[in-house]
Formats: C-alpha cells, structure tokens, sequence
C-alpha cells in the first residue's frame, strides 16, 4: 500500500511540475507578445519625391515673384501589426518661415507593417511674401529657392480590431527649388 501511495505521489507532483511548467511558458509567451506586437511604435511621414511644373520666377527688384504647383509623394512607414487610419490633413510649404502653399493630405489607411504612398498637389506662390525682401530678388536670381514642407497626421492605430489607440505623425522636410531645371535638389526630411 505505501508503495502505491509513493507512485501515486510522484505522479501527482510530476503532473503539477507540467501544469506550472505550462503556467510559465504561457506568461513567457504572453509577455513577449504584449512586449513586440502589442507595443505601439512611431510612424514616419516623408516625402520621397517631388515634381515641379509650371515655374514662373520673376526677379525684378519693384516685385520679386514666383509661382509653381508641387507634387509630392508622401509617404506612411508603418512599423506597427495594426493598421493606421488617419484623418485629412495639411501640407504647408513654406519660404525662409513663411506660407508659400497648402495642399491637402487625403485621409487613408496604412495597413500593418506597410507603407502607404499618396500623391499631394500644392500650389505654390509668393504672393503671401513681403515685396521688399531682399533674399527673395537674390534667391531668384540665383535659381534656388529654398523651401521647407510640414504635415501631421492625427489618427488610430488599430490592433486586431479590438485595440485602438490615437497616434500621431510628423513630417518636416527642406528642399531646394532650382528655378532654371524645374527639379528639386537636396530633398531631406526629419
């Protein structure tokens, strides 16, 4: 009989050895999980590339001008395993500080550890600038402007359709506008 109840003993603590055994491995697994899927990284807003139609410079020193239409490819780095939803926004383009341009940023999706990429047009014109600045004549006449572009997009992040949580994205590009080429040179994005 003690025999018996010694191999019934040592089964039982074999069997409660597994039960935590599989207790620990489960909250091992369910901490890496919550520690790199459930963890919400930053988004990243760029611009990758533009084009530049339609210049038209004048450099007259009674008023100094310029006009242009900017399309730029924007694009969503996504890094998390849910998807972003964002809002419409705006891209501003601005001129040594100040307002050259506004374009919209449609509302869209960028699905989970992807990117997405969207077309935006802005219309650019100094129209907005002082007449008497002294850089805008020396700009112009050199053939480089010197532009910088700011967006945010304000939205959620989706995790399996149960979790949402807002985030938000930040691009501030500079650039330079050769005049004479119709080209961007030294596009860099923060």
């Amino acid at each position: 009989m003690t025999g018996d109840k010694d191999a019934r003993r040592k089964r039982n603590m074999k069997w409660l050895a597994y039960i935590v055994a599989g207790v620990i491995a489960q909250t091992a697994i369910i901490v890496v999980f919550v520690l790199l899927v459930m963890r919400i990284r930053n988004l990243k807003v760029r611009i990758d590339s533009v084009t530049v139609e339609n210049v038209n410079a004048t450099s007259s020193s009674s008023s100094p001008s310029f006009n242009m239409k900017l399309t730029a490819l924007v694009t969503v780095k996504n890094t998390n395993f849910g998807h972003f939803k964002f809002d419409d926004s705006t891209a501003t383009i601005s001129y040594r500080g100040a307002e050259v341009g506004k374009g919209t940023i449609p509302k869209a999706r960028a699905k989970a550890r992807s990117t997405r990429k969207l077309n935006v047009t802005v219309p650019v014109s100094s129209s907005k600038l002082s007449t008497n600045s002294s850089s805008l004549v020396s700009d112009i006449e050199s053939g480089i402007l010197p532009l910088s572009s700011h967006a945010k997009l304000n939205g959620k992040i989706h995790l399996f359709k149960i979790f949402k949580k807002k985030k938000s994205a930040e691009m501030n590009c500079t650039m330079e506008v050769d005049t004479k080429k119709n080209a961007i040179q030294k596009l860099t994005c923060k």
